[in-house]
């Protein structure tokens, strides 16, 4: 059965023995097998009806409920919260008596969104709780198709749509081409086009990855831009199994294989002449294949670590660490860091005619000059720790290890430090610290950790400030004590943040940076790792030693004008 402890609000009615156990699992089941929202599989199970979860509601936050049937929602009211706050946290203003912001949220038990938009608005914002089905009629009726996705879409691709909406209504046939043959047809000519205009367009939003999504209803497509997400105007839901099945043509995937996972790799020549590389992965769901395009535009990554923003005296420790001959240097972070960015640019540093240097890689996503880089292949038995092996018979100066997943991975590459060589690698840690003990949880010898390991560098990707649209704000003493800040000690810094404009489809950003952490093993550091201290231990003894926090490097990005408190706030 599914759980439905994750749903906050089937946990809240679980809280008050509204329903027994079963009867929650059951509308859960229904939330994740129909994907309707847990207040609609509730009503439509005759469990309880739309009064009583918004009283329930009511009562939980202590707030009132509204109809908006009989709001009054103006124009005026709608400027109040910007397009991109609406859409992300999907809720629209039915209030405002300045500075109080009264809100109704498709889901109300979401804190917070409430914070986010206070910090961003810096109104004070009120919960009016009001039937789901409601919010998301008014924030289409209000907010309508986003500009972002209108400005993506491009003449061409709106031209292509329509000619398919007609299709779609006007043939029986058109969900029966043969997908394996598109080279032939017409209509197979249209879908390429049509996935080529999405491509491109997605692309040149400054795209890194392109999802295919199909529902019960509709096939989306979406494109995450500067880590977030936006919907592009998506093409008739019957078209969904001709187009995964063009874009597995153009991966050399087997388009008749809908049962099991796919990858595969589409290299691209884009108009203006850029190479890109595309990494698709198909995966099987209940309604249709869903694929994911990973962008990779060598000609937007640059491979140099004096451009990623380091701060000066950490930018100098690292040049020198990496030009050690042995030991190893870890970076962290969650999935989509820059993680890949930062090794790469670190091997770049220190590729020269003299060294030898060797990566293994899943997969290889940057070919670089003068490095021998191996990609991983488990069906051949071509894993982290066969790759490993074998780099040590191959006389290398520097090793890269794309992750350290498991014991024997770690264990190789602490052999292979200990042996004379410098390997860099990365890990999934919330900051440095963690690094350690996540390899003390693999099952790492602590006195194996702290005689090999040099470094380790967290980092998170944060999004800056629209230059065309950037204000200056008073920050509010909410937001300064969020950040641990006395207004005494400002010393007269500005802070800002993007209004939204149409460069930056009213996100009010445009672009990201890197914040960092980077914790050097010093021998106090060291004597901690031997006694297996606790990642606080750690992190306590590494900020006393000097150690800048990856949330003060945040700081730095605020006080610079790049970014925002809320995007501090919120990777931090």
């Amino acid at each position: 059965m599914a759980d439905f402890t994750v749903i906050p609000l089937l946990a809240l009615i679980g809280d008050q023995n509204l329903l027994d156990e079963f009867q929650l699992e059951e509308v859960a089941g229904e939330v994740e097998s129909s994907g309707v929202s847990a207040f609609q599989a509730m009503v439509d199970s005759g469990y309880l009806d739309e009064d009583t979860i918004i009283q329930i509601l009511c009562d939980h936050l202590g707030c009132e409920s509204m109809d908006l049937n009989d709001a009054l929602i103006t124009p005026e009211l709608i400027e109040q919260l910007p397009a991109e706050l609406a859409k992300q946290h999907q809720c629209v203003p039915v209030s405002f008596f300045e500075p109080t912001l009264q809100l109704a949220f498709v889901d109300p038990l979401n804190p917070a969104a409430l914070d986010e938009i206070g910090f961003t608005t810096g109104f004070d914002v009120q919960v009016v709780v009001a039937n789901p089905a409601q919010v998301t009629e008014a924030l289409k009726e209000h907010y309508g198709q986003d500009e972002v996705d209108a400005a993506a879409s491009g003449e061409a691709l709106t031209d292509i749509l329509k000619e398919f909406s007609d299709k779609a209504l006007d043939e029986d046939d058109v969900n029966k081409v043969d997908i394996e043959s598109f080279d032939v047809s017409g209509d197979e000519k249209d879908i390429a086009a049509f996935v080529d205009a999405v491509l491109v367009t997605a692309i040149n939003d400054r795209a890194s990855d392109i999802h295919f999504e199909p529902f019960e209803n509709e096939f989306k497509i979406r494109a995450r831009v500067d880590g977030a997400l936006y919907e592009l105007t998506s093409p008739p839901q019957s078209l969904a199994p001709n187009i995964v099945g063009r874009i597995k043509v153009m991966a050399a995937l087997k388009p008749d294989e809908r049962r099991r996972p796919q990858d595969g790799r589409i290299p691209r020549t884009m108009p203006d002449g850029r190479k890109i590389d595309l990494r698709v992965s198909c995966l099987p769901t209940q309604f249709g294949e869903s694929v994911v395009l990973r962008v990779l535009d060598r000609t937007a990554i640059t491979l140099d670590l004096d451009v990623l923003g380091f701060p000066d005296q950490m930018l100098s420790k690292m040049k020198d660490i990496i030009k050690t001959p042995n030991g190893i240097f870890i970076v962290t972070g969650p999935t989509g860091s820059g993680k890949t960015t930062t090794l790469y640019s670190a091997l770049a540093e220190v590729n020269g005619i003299g060294e030898k240097i060797l990566s293994v890689e899943d997969p290889v996503e940057f070919d670089i000059e003068g490095i021998m880089q191996v990609p991983v292949n488990s069906q051949v038995g071509m894993t982290f720790q066969s790759g490993l092996k074998a780099f040590l018979r191959q006389d290398p100066d520097i090793i890269m290890v794309g992750e350290m997943r498991d014991l024997e991975t770690a264990q190789i590459s602490i052999q292979a430090a200990l042996t004379g060589h410098l390997v860099l690698s990365t890990l999934h840690t919330n900051d440095a610290s963690g690094a350690v003990t996540r390899l003390l949880d693999m099952g790492v010898e602590p006195f194996l950790i702290s005689s090999s390991l040099l470094c380790v560098l967290a980092q998170r990707l944060i999004r800056t400030i629209c230059k065309k649209c950037k204000s200056p704000f008073e920050p509010t003493d909410n937001q300064l004590q969020m950040l641990n800040l006395d207004p005494a000690d400002l010393g007269g810094k500005e802070f800002f943040y993007g209004r939204g404009c149409s460069s930056c489809h009213d996100t009010g950003y445009h672009g990201r940076r890197g914040i960092f952490e980077l914790l050097t093993i010093t021998d106090p550091v060291r004597e901690l790792i031997d006694q297996s201290a606790a990642t606080m231990v750690i992190r306590q003894k590494a900020v006393e030693g000097g150690m800048k926090t990856i949330r003060e490097d945040g700081l730095r990005g605020i006080y610079d004008g790049d970014t925002t408190v809320e995007e501090v706030l919120r990777y931090t």
